[in-house]
């Protein structure tokens, strides 16, 4: 079992690849971003109705 072991860490390598973490993290960025121009442009939760939007958020329109 160690021979196994041993072998499978010596062909892959302990370094996970730059670029995945590159991608995971912009990704993690991009939900975030996108996840909150879209909570403030919803129906606002109870409490939060008399908030002032962020000046960065920008104003999206409905199409009715």
């Amino acid at each position: 079992m160690n021979l196994l072991l041993d072998v499978s860490t010596a062909t892959s390598g302990n370094r996970f690849p730059l670029a995945f973490t590159l991608v995971y993290v912009i990704g993690f960025i991009a939900a975030v971003s996108i996840g909150s121009i879209a909570w403030y442009n919803s129906k606002r939760p109870a409490g939060w109705e008399s908030k002032e939007r962020p000046d960065f958020i920008p104003k999206v329109d409905k199409e009715s």
